[in-house]
């Protein structure tokens, strides 16, 4: 059985999809784009970028009364390679050890052209 899970503090869904859904003790996150949910506005470098999705995921996740220590999979999507150590900076001071296992690629562009897009599975 899954169950839908919303946050106000997150930016609501832009399409067809949830925000999360939890199915057991799992927490599937949707892709969060850095969307501030206050203003609907996204920072304009990498950094502010990933700390925004980041934050996003944290209200998501906060709904359970999970946190980051709980996510055991991330992928993040970029808009182009080269922001990969940047966002990696971010993703370091974010998350603590032991780290997700993640996947990071490059896509040909995201939403709203956003410079990054942050997923995650959760146990709680």
């Amino acid at each position: 059985m899954k169950k839908e899970l919303k946050s106000t503090a997150a930016p609501g869904a832009i399409g067809p999809y949830s925000q999360a859904v939890v199915a057991g003790n799992l927490v599937f996150v949707s892709g969060q784009l850095p969307i501030d949910p206050a203003t609907g506005t996204m920072p304009d470098d990498i950094k502010a970028q990933t700390r925004q999705s980041i934050a996003n995921i944290k209200a998501i996740l906060a709904e359970t009364g999970a946190t980051l220590d709980n996510v055991v999979k991330s992928t993040v999507l970029l808009a182009d390679m080269s922001l990969f150590g940047a966002m990696n900076e971010v993703y370091a001071e974010e998350f603590s050890e032991v780290f997700p296992a993640r996947c990071a690629f490059a896509v040909k562009e995201l939403p709203k052209q956003a410079l990054v897009e942050i997923e995650v599975i959760a146990v709680i």
